[in-house]
Parts: C-alpha cells; sequence; structure tokens
C-alpha cells in the first residue's frame, strides 16, 4: 500500500484528506500538535482498515519531523508527503503595521521553514517510490493582496516558491501547491472571527487533491475549485 505523510492532521483539510486517502487503502503517518483531536482523527481514519500511525508534536521540529519519516518508512517507505500544518501569525489577522514580528517568525517557521524540512527529511525515500509526490497547501492569500492577511500571505508564496524550485531541482517527483479556496476551517475562523458567512466543509475539496494523484499533472500550482469545475 502506498504511504503518505499529513501534517496538521487533525481536523479541517489535514482529517479530510486523510479519511480521503484512507478509503483509497493508504497507510498514514498523521501528525499534529494537540494528541487528543489527533487520537481521534486518527481512530476515525483507521476504521478504513488502513494502518495509521498518529505523532502528535510540533512540525517545526527536526526531532518530530524525523520521527514522522521514521514512522512512515516502518510502514513501507514514503510515497506522498502533504504539508497542511498552517500558522496565521496572529489571531485574528491584523494590519502589516500592528503583525508581531514573532508572529511573522512563527508564520515563517511553520508554513515554510518545516515544509523544507519534512522534504529533506523524506527526500531520500521519496525518490525511491515508483510515483513519489510532494504536496503543499498554499493559499489565494499568497496571490492576492488582502489587507491583513501579509503575514501569512508572504509566507505562503514563499511555500509556491520553494514548491517550484523543489519540482526543478527533483524532476522525478511531482511537486504541487494547492489552493483549496475557502473552506470553512477552524484556521479561518481563527484569523476572521467576525466572518460567519457559510463557507465549504473541507471534505467538499478532496476530490481536488485526489484527482492530483490519479492523473499526476506536470508539477505545478493549482486550484482546488478549478480542478473540481474541470471534472464536471
Amino acid at each position: 500500500m502506498p504511504v503518505a505523510i499529513i501534517t496538521g492532521a487533525s481536523k479541517g483539510l489535514g482529517e479530510a484528506l486523510a479519511r480521503g486517502l484512507a478509503e483509497r487503502g493508504w497507510d498514514l503517518v498523521l501528525d499534529a500538535r494537540d494528541p487528543v483531536p489527533l487520537a481521534e482523527a486518527a481512530g476515525l481514519v483507521s476504521a478504513h482498515g488502513t494502518r495509521v500511525t498518529a505523532l502528535p508534536g510540533d512540525v517545526t521540529d527536526a526531532a518530530h519531523r524525523a520521527e514522522l519519516v521514521a514512522a512512515a518508512w516502518r510502514l513501507g517507505g514514503v510515497d506522498l508527503v502533504v504539508h497542511n500544518a498552517s500558522a496565521l501569525g496572529a489571531e485574528p489577522l491584523v494590519p502589516l503595521e500592528e503583525l508581531p514580528l514573532d508572529g511573522m517568525r512563527r508564520a515563517l517557521e511553520v508554513n515554510l521553514v518545516a515544509a523544507l524540512g519534512l522534504v529533506q527529511e523524506a527526500l531520500p525515500l521519496l525518490r525511491s517510490a515508483a510515483a513519489g509526490a510532494v504536496l503543499v497547501v498554499s493559499s489565494d492569500a499568497a496571490a492576492e493582496a488582502y489587507p491583513t492577511w501579509g503575514g501569512y500571505g508572504a509566507s505562503k508564496a514563499a511555500l509556491d516558491q520553494l514548491a517550484a524550485v523543489l519540482a526543478v531541482e527533483e524532476p522525478g517527483l511531482r511537486v504541487w501547491s494547492v489552493d483549496p479556496g475557502d473552506m470553512a476551517t477552524d484556521l479561518y475562523a481563527a484569523a476572521v472571527p467576525d466572518d460567519d458567512d457559510p463557507r465549504p466543509e473541507p471534505a467538499t475539496v478532496v476530490p481536488a487533491f485526489l484527482r492530483l494523484l490519479d492523473e499526476r499533472p506536470a508539477s505545478g500550482r493549482y486550484g482546488a475549485p478549478a480542478l473540481l469545475e474541470e471534472r464536471r
């Protein structure tokens, strides 16, 4: 069975992706900071009959990243790395003039540096996989200038560039950066707590991510809404 590492997998898009892959028979290594919701998510995911290893920890910790890759190796290797863990920099979001520099550093550490660290740790196994792939979760804020989203958006824009360069340097892998679009997640609620407009549940965009795995298009940046629309 193929093996995936998914960060930020205790809820939201990470948990939805884990369920989508488990339904297809993938074995999984799941990460999140809070052990209780992570264990609950792992229990639900493992009900599909696949092997699931849940490792609570901070993805900015090099030792934790090594544990994730070692756990995947014990399951058979690494076919896919999904970097979904994200930090906003401030909760709720604030204009750049008010953004704490420590918050900006945290956003860069979680959204960018940890992604690179995990890929570096997993590269030997990804290269030896039959169809190795890296998938990083981006944002519309990486490409558009939205007030108060500057710190988060800058970290995601840097993540997009990192993924693009990785794709050139590792032509044997697929490297996709995916903007999932608006979703009803705890991250968005923390970012803009006064915005109660209805948004799609994360599970609704999972077919877009699965389409990438099925069709293996060229490495690059994709939007989940466009992938879903093309499939109709």
